[in-house]
């Protein structure tokens, strides 16, 4: 009897472990589909792997574009045959207990050299969307300073013109 509930045990503990790794599968052919679909400048299929409400934060501090307007932004780019190429070179994938919801974090080969995606995901109708990302330009440390001086005067009128909002 003992040996019948350790089977069961290591069968139920394996069949989550072989979903999750499963699920993970997924998502990663998702988010590589979502680059590739910019690279080869695909608009429909690059929104179609984005929720209704997904919302994508770019590496400027006034890019935080709600899906529409991210469409508006993105379709000239598209158009044009130039949008965006990333390459994902690491990536970790998390998923929530009831596997409906996953977040990421991933290192990009970018245009601007090596650059962080990080977002979430979940399950709308059996299918992984895109519901949130963001992308940042890295900055190794000891080069912080340099960036930050760079930047100074863009960034204090910035938070000047968002506190008079």
């Amino acid at each position: 009897m003992k040996k019948i509930i350790i089977i069961a045990i290591l069968l139920v503990a394996f069949n989550s472990f072989a979903q999750q790794a499963n699920e993970k599968k997924q998502i990663n052919t998702v988010l590589n589909n979502w680059h590739k679909a910019a690279a080869n400048a695909d608009f429909k299929t690059y929104f179609s792997l984005m929720t209704h409400d997904g919302v994508f934060v770019g590496t400027d501090p006034t890019e935080n574009w709600q899906n529409d307007a991210f469409k508006e932004f993105a379709k000239p780019y598209f158009d044009a045959g130039k949008a965006w190429s990333f390459t994902a070179i690491q990536r970790n994938i998390y998923l929530s207990e009831d596997k409906k919801i996953a977040w990421f974090d991933e290192l990009l080969k970018t245009q601007m050299e090596i650059c962080r995606g990080s977002g979430v995901l979940k399950l709308v109708n059996g299918k992984w969307k895109i519901t949130h990302y963001v992308l940042s330009i890295t900055i190794p440390n000891d080069q912080v300073n340099e960036v930050v001086a760079k930047k100074k005067q863009f960034d204090e009128q910035l938070m000047k013109q968002l506190e008079a909002e």
